[in-house]
């Protein structure tokens, strides 16, 4: 009866991990459509754990906000998106990506990227 249970709540445990991963926000394949065609896309790539992504998370928000329409800013969670490593070669975190409207690779940074630095690339490449 003892293996039983144990069984049980091994396989238990195990169904509500993946639920839990799954079902997670930060769990997505959206970041298979990213760059997105036709619009400026920048990527940060990194993980809620990290110090300076999580001293980033405020600055992307308020800058997805303010370029609503005119770029894509995106935030993937590399702990729950582990193919998006591989997807975008990524060495260490946070990585931030600049993509132009063809989807085309025009600057890459590692570490933390303040907002003046994000906001500047984002009008070199001429998103106003």
């Amino acid at each position: 009866m003892r293996v039983d249970r144990v069984s049980y709540i091994i396989v238990l445990t195990i169904v509500m991990y993946f639920f839990v991963i799954l079902a997670s926000p930060a769990f997505s394949a959206e970041h298979k459509s990213i760059p997105v065609k036709g619009m400026v896309t920048m990527v940060d790539l990194g993980a809620a754990s990290c110090i300076p992504c999580k001293m980033m998370a405020p600055i992307l928000d308020k800058l997805e906000k303010r370029y609503q329409g005119r770029a894509v800013v995106v935030f993937i969670d590399l702990r729950y998106n582990r193919e998006a490593i591989q997807q975008f070669k990524v060495r260490a975190i946070p990585t931030q990506i600049f993509f132009d409207k063809a989807g085309k690779e025009v600057y890459r940074h590692i570490g933390f990227m303040g907002e003046d630095a994000i906001v500047a690339q984002l009008q070199s490449m001429g998103v106003q």
